[in-house]
């Protein structure tokens, strides 16, 4: 079947929620989401927003915290534009509906690593699942938004010129693949926390974004700068528990199993160090202790003032039969944020005419070497704004072409597969590869035995798109393949530990590398060939 539309917005977290209510204003938008369209990182998020409205703040301060986090990577230009925006980006949320929490009739700030002042506004611990809420509610009032759920993406569309014309989806319900035409087509797609076996992200997060747009020649950036959150919930049972940041911001210490607090050992700021400085001290204390997990200390805090200020994060610990108010948490490090993505402007539009990205998708200079905490949530909300803002007052970016030449999707010679458990033995070992290999501490030797791996299973995994039909974990497995390889690529030509990426061989800074590490289809960097 073929369907055309103004917009296609691929994604349904707050990225592309926002940037298909804003987008309705102009055109007919259609969103694909790979599931239920609730079922999305943002949904997820705990922290919350950061923004500079509190009474001793400023954007200056808060730019100031996000390049110092960025480790000498940020684009100053887009991290300033981004903090000047954020103010009027959480004024849009409060009028779309998102109930912030609140204190004494203001905004309850909370504190999170790295930041200087209380700056991030919250909804408790479920801000993620109240943005989402708020603006799905919207998308589904506004007739200008048709929701295609269940439908994921598989190849973005070019015309003979290398225009982006939309995108091939497969319905989960049918194994039907739909063409999606657009005059303009957004990937709002988040992250890839699950190229890697320990992540807090949900099952959605693939790097589907990220595969699509390598494939059909786009630029990705800085790929290897992949953050680890210090403190997953560690339980066999607890899958992708996130323990939030702001834990921390309220006192919290990471304790060994004997609780004594080690943080002192590591950075002057302690608990409140930057992300990757947490998740690299909570390693090297497993590798030194050989214990599989630290523990993170609430018990200052009353049960009673844990359950108002935590109340998802209380009630899921009890579940696994921790109450955080008698006893320390158990947690360990896993796969977070992807600060590297396909390259865009500051209008969000990639190398490829007609393709734009918004969110953790994208790669915009915000981040730099290291996500400053909540700086996520903003980004979404400022580059949607940005993307509306630039396509209502350049029509002729997204013009109204014939696409009748375009061509349905082809299976080919391509027969239902009876050899599932080629994708199930290639996903596991993608995953596990990447944390053994390309993980929080990386070294020269690790990362070329990972390529030389990662070449194989690539080989073996389009013999077997081109052989079978498709299926949803088909184009995961092929999309997890594409990051895994992107990362490992990218992490092999910076030859410095800088923010997230450490290596061993290369344990400094040095000034000459510190520039972004940019790699298309057409375009590999020679020292990982």
């Amino acid at each position: 079947m073929k369907h055309s539309c103004d917009f296609l917005v691929i994604g349904s977290g707050l990225a592309g929620l926002l940037s298909a209510h804003k987008l309705s204003a102009l055109g007919t938008v259609y969103l694909l989401t790979k599931k239920e369209a609730a079922e999305c990182s943002s949904n997820y998020a705990q922290g919350g927003i950061a923004a500079a409205v509190g009474v001793d703040d400023t954007p200056e301060s808060h730019a100031a915290d996000t390049l110092k986090a960025g480790a000498g990577l940020c684009n100053e230009d887009i991290v300033r534009l981004v903090v000047d925006e954020a103010p009027a980006r959480v004024r849009e949320l409060l009028d779309l509906g998102v109930a912030f929490s609140e204190k004494d009739g203001a905004p309850d700030l909370g504190l999170e690593a790295g930041h200087a002042r209380r700056r991030v506004l919250h909804a408790g611990d479920i801000t993620g699942a109240e943005v989402v809420r708020a603006l799905l509610e919207r998308c589904r009032a506004d007739r200008g938004v048709r929701i295609f759920e269940n439908h994921i993406a598989v190849n973005i569309i070019r015309d003979d010129r290398g225009v982006c014309c939309g995108a091939y989806a497969l319905e989960r319900a049918t194994g039907e693949v739909h063409t999606f035409t657009a005059r303009a087509t957004v990937l709002a797609t988040g992250g890839a926390g699950k190229v890697y076996i320990y992540t807090t992200n949900p099952d959605v997060a693939t790097g589907d974004g990220m595969a699509m747009a390598w494939r059909a020649g786009a630029t990705l950036a800085n790929m290897e700068f992949v953050q680890f959150h210090p403190t997953c919930l560690y339980h066999p049972q607890a899958k992708s528990f996130l323990i939030s940041e702001a834990l921390r911001g309220e006192g919290g210490r990471l304790v060994d199993r004997r609780g004594r607090a080690f943080m002192a050992d590591y950075h002057p700021q302690q608990e409140l160090a930057p992300r990757d400085i947490v998740a690299r001290a909570i390693d090297a204390e497993l590798k030194r202790t050989g214990e599989e997990c630290v523990f993170l200390d609430m018990t200052h805090m009353s049960a009673e003032a844990l359950r108002a200020r935590f109340p998802n994060i209380n009630e899921k610990c009890r579940a696994f039969g921790v109450d955080m108010a008698v006893a320390p948490i158990p947690v360990v490090p896993a796969a977070h944020f992807f600060c590297g993505g396909v390259q865009t402007d500051a209008e969000t539009a990639t190398t490829i005419p007609r393709l734009f990205a918004v969110g953790e998708v994208a790669h915009t200079g915000l981040h730099g070497a290291n996500r400053l905490a909540s700086n996520s949530l903003l980004e979404c909300c400022v580059f949607a704004h940005r993307l509306y803002r630039l396509l209502d007052r350049r029509p002729e970016l997204w013009p109204r072409p014939d696409f009748s030449a375009l061509p349905e999707w082809n299976p080919g010679r391509a027969v239902k597969s009876d050899e599932a458990v080629v994708i199930e033995q290639n996903w596991d070992e993608i995953r596990r590869l990447m944390w053994n290999y390309v993980g929080i501490v990386r070294s020269k030797k690790r990362l070329e035995r990972a390529l030389n791996r990662m070449q194989l299973l690539n080989r073996e995994i389009e013999q077997y798109y081109w052989d079978f039909l498709l299926t949803p974990d088909l184009i995961e497995l092929r999309s997890i393949a594409v990051v895994a390889t992107a990362v490992i690529q990218s992490a092999m030509a910076r030859r410095e530990s800088r923010g997230l990426h450490y290596n061993l061989d290369f344990p400094k800074p040095i000034e000459a590398e510190r520039k972004d590490t940019v790699l298309s289809l057409y375009n590999v960097p020679a020292s990982s060939r």
